[in-house]
This record gives C-alpha cells, structure tokens and sequence, in this order.
C-alpha cells in the first residue's frame, strides 16, 4: 500500500508539472491561458509564434510521462498503467493551476512510448497523416486516440484494451470544447 502511495503521489505531481506555462513565461511569451483555447499544453504554446518553444515544451510534456511510467516499470511493474494514468491526469488537473491543465496529449505519448513503442508510433503516424490531411491538431488526435483503441482491441490483452479505451474517452472529455468547434467549423487550423 506505501509503495502504491507512492506512485500515486508522484506520478500526478510529474504529470501537473505545468511546462507549457512555465516556458511561456521563461521566454516572455505571456500567460498562454489567456490566449488561444486557454490551455499549457504545446500546441497552444505554438499559438504565441514560438516554434521552439512549442517544441520544448513537447519535449518536456512527454518526458515527464515517460519518466513516471518508467521509474515504475521499472521498481514496480505491476502498477505500471496506474502510473501511465496519474501521470496524464496531473496533466489536465493540475493542483498548481486549479485543476485546469492541457489536453494531455504529448503526457499519453511520453507513458505509451515506455510500455509500447509500436502503439507511440502507430499514434504519432495516425496524428500526422490527419494533421498533414486537417491540419486540425483536435481532430488529429482524437482520431488518433479512437484508432489507437481499435488496435488494441484486435492485437493486445484486454488489460490494455481498457487502458486504451480510458484514453479515448478521456480524450473526448478533453476535447470536449474542441468537438463543439469541429462541429460548427470554428476549430481552428494548425498554422503552416
């Protein structure tokens, strides 16, 4: 039960780590909540013009999912998805910022790429080859994550299954906003 404690604790405070924001002020970007759709996370850090530090804070987003995923992996395997959970939950719910975090794309990334690099792959190919078609990043992933789940339905075990199916609807839940865009053709465009 201490070592579960544990994980918990510090799998949700990587995750609520809030880099988008972080950067943003570093380098004289402004409070990224009040531009763009308001959230840290990469993509609208890339709405104040800043390709590098977008990118950085990509980096950072999947980093920190890496790094939970992997301290417990590796001490601690068999809490391993539980970990990849916390670690994107303290991502959109960070205490720092009142529970009002990103989307938790680039967290669900960096988690997946240390239990199953093939699925971050499938992942970053399916979000590219939409974005490429789109150039809608909402959109991108969302489709990404759905298809992400049917994969695993027909390839993996069903404990997986359900860690993918937990992603998906959580990312419609992130996305929520986002879908009512798509819906009215409001969403905005990835820019080139």
């Amino acid at each position: 039960m201490k070592d579960l404690s544990l994980i918990i604790i510090y799998s949700y405070l990587l995750g609520s780590i809030p880099f988008g924001l972080i950067l943003s002020k570093l380098f004289n970007l402004g409070d990224i909540r009040k531009i763009g759709s308001g959230n840290i996370g990469a993509t609208n850090v890339l709405r104040t013009g800043n390709k590098k530090v977008a990118a950085l804070t990509l980096f950072l987003d999947i980093a920190k999912g890496s790094l939970a995923v992997w301290i417990t992996e590796k001490f601690k395997s068999e809490y391993t998805y539980i970990s990849f959970i916390l670690v994107y939950v303290g991502h959109i719910f960070p205490i720092w910022l009142k529970f009002k975090g990103g989307k938790g794309v680039a967290t669900f990334l960096g988690g997946v790429l240390i239990i199953n690099y093939q699925v971050f792959l499938f992942f970053i190919i399916v979000w590219a080859i939409v974005a490429k078609l789109f150039r809608i990043s909402s959109l991108s992933a969302l489709i990404a994550f759905f298809l992400t789940f049917i994969l695993s339905v027909f390839i993996f075990d069903k404990n997986f299954i359900y860690l993918m199916f937990f992603f998906f609807i959580f990312s419609v839940f992130t996305h929520r906003e986002n879908i009512k865009r798509l819906i009215s053709g409001e969403e905005s465009k990835i820019k080139p």
